[in-house]
């Protein structure tokens, strides 16, 4: 099992869904894990509900850069160190593509993928002093398998993969891993939509849905040194999903 004893651990949308679910986990697992959410109220819920011996809210809009920059600051105040970055927040909004808006395009570029970028710049000096850090990108597969009516959501994601990439090469002499994971459907209300799960997952080569604590499994083993030789790595999971069977 993976170890991430003491660490410290910043999780983006850990107030819900597979955020949540990530924190409750990391938390298991011994981390220190710090719910940052941008309804300040619902971290807090989330944390209590954790436990204060492992869970410390933020505020954290991950479009606003200011809310990075004093959410990080809080955390290194706090408990000295950064030790792994999980940008899990996101957007998802399902049209047409002749029915999107420039305005729902903007609107996932600022969540997708300037929040990720901006989190990425806030924590990386920290984890550069002392020359070790883990900034895991949960992504989808609509990176490059992109579900109907969702062109904008695929371009935010796809942009996701090549920064981390880009950023991988870079800053790995800096001792800080970039890595991402692409879930595939997990259940959970983004996904389902209330609407319960839909039949189509039988034909997933798995024979159903996702779950989001495969998802947080998949976390701990690249927040964790067991993938201490990983970077720019890919973990994807969704059943088979996207292998076109």
């Amino acid at each position: 099992m993976p170890d991430v004893t003491n660490q410290v651990i910043l999780i983006t949308g850990a107030n819900r869904g597979q955020g949540k679910v990530i924190a409750e986990h990391l938390a298991t697992l011994g981390a220190r894990v710090v719910i940052g959410a941008r309804n300040y109220d619902s971290a807090r819920e989330v944390a209590a509900e954790i436990g204060e011996d492992h869970a410390y809210p933020v505020q954290l809009d991950v479009t606003q850069e200011s809310e990075w920059k004093a959410a990080v600051d809080e955390v290194v105040k706090a408990f000295g160190t950064i030790d792994v970055l999980v940008n899990n927040a996101g957007a998802l909004t399902r049209k047409p593509f002749t029915d999107l808006t420039p305005e729902d395009y903007q609107h996932m570029i600022n969540v997708n993928q300037l929040g990720v970028f901006m989190g990425m710049q806030a924590v990386t000096p920290y984890m550069e002093k002392q020359q070790k850090g883990s900034i895991i990108n949960n992504v989808s597969v609509s990176a490059f398998a992109p579900i109907p009516q969702s062109s904008a959501y695929a371009a935010t994601k796809a942009s996701v993969v090549a920064m981390s990439k880009a950023a991988a090469v870079e800053m790995g002499q800096k001792g800080i891993r970039v890595n991402m994971i692409h879930p595939g459907g997990i259940e959970t209300e983004m996904a389902t939509e209330g609407q319960g799960v839909p039949d189509a997952y039988q034909s997933v080569p798995l024979g159903r849905i996702g779950q989001p604590e495969e998802i947080a499994s998949a976390a701990a083993f690249l927040a964790s040194d067991e993938s201490s030789y990983c970077t720019g790595t890919e973990i994807v999971v969704d059943g088979g999903m996207t292998l076109g069977s």
